[in-house]
């Protein structure tokens, strides 16, 4: 096996705390970011650097970058995965729910991305996590106009920059998953009960994000058994 270095955000829980588990387990290096690190710092992980990192803050993600050219010189993955939900009729939407929504799911991605690149090669793979919600033609929920419409942004954005570093990678690709039963899921649908728990979707990602770039760039995935 060859060792990679990974960088996942949003890991302090549900699906990203998995990941960390699941790459450091299958020996890769992981630098492992979110608000609140001592989920992960308490895992005592030898493999797994983490410290406190909002990507909203650009004095945040800058430490990612001087971390990146002091220890590892080179980034293999980058999963995007951190994520914000809110759940509310869109009469009772507020301009910073729309806001934070955006900061998180858009803009955040896009900073750290920019500071990861010039660490990353052409065989290199940078996967952003969406939702089904963001898909064209897929069902839509009412109360998530703000999460929805940010994660069809973020596919966006992954499908531009797949056609702008084609010739240089790395490749760029985006899954749009279906529900999962995480907490963040839990706290904007209480009582919904999801088909797949955050460590099988952790799974699905991982293998993904190591071998997707293999036979996709610029691609949508929709990881969800739902219709449309």
């Amino acid at each position: 096996m060859t060792k990679r270095n990974i960088i996942i955000t949003g890991t302090s829980r549900g699906i990203g705390y998995e990941l960390v588990a699941l790459f450091t387990h299958a020996g890769h290096n992981v630098l492992a970011l979110s608000r609140n690190e001592i989920p992960v710092s308490g895992l005592g992980i030898s493999n797994c650097t983490c410290f406190p990192c909002d990507i909203t803050d650009s004095k945040d993600v800058k430490k990612v970058g001087v971390f990146l050219k002091e220890q590892w010189n080179h980034v293999d993955v980058l999963i995007n995965n951190s994520g914000y939900l809110v759940n509310k009729p869109f009469s009772k939407l507020k301009m910073e729910d729309f806001q934070q929504s955006y900061e998180v799911n858009v803009f955040g991605a896009a900073a750290l991305t920019q500071v990861v690149l010039p660490f990353m090669k052409k065989d290199g793979h940078v996967v952003n996590i969406s939702s089904i919600g963001g898909v064209q033609g897929s069902l839509k929920f009412p109360g998530l106009a703000a999460y929805s419409s940010s994660k069809g942004a973020i596919i966006t954005l992954t499908e531009l920059l797949a056609e702008e570093y084609k010739e240089t990678g790395p490749a760029f690709n985006v899954l749009a998953l279906g529900a999962v039963q995480t907490e963040m899921l839990e706290e904007a649908f209480p009582g919904y009960k999801a088909p797949l728990s955050a460590e099988e979707m952790a799974q699905y990602i991982m293998d993904f994000s190591l071998n997707g770039n293999k036979y996709y760039n610029g691609k949508i995935l929709e990881v969800s058994s739902s219709t449309p």
